[in-house]
């Protein structure tokens, strides 16, 4: 029963370790996704206006 307490606080401490950077690398997946869906959106926004939006101000 000693191993148990001695290696316990070790064990939680490197669970925490583990959620804590499992979370931040989600975090940053998810905004590197975030991310390219916008460059995506934009660059086919550009993509559909030719000249830009000075295009409308003919009419």
């Amino acid at each position: 029963m000693e191993y148990v307490a001695v290696l316990l606080p070790s064990l939680v401490v490197g669970l925490l370790f583990w959620f804590a950077m499992k979370s931040i690398f989600n975090a940053d997946k998810a905004e590197r996704r975030a991310e390219a869906r916008a460059q995506a959106e934009a660059e086919a926004r550009q993509t559909d206006t030719p000249n830009g939006p000075e295009t409308d101000t003919n009419k």
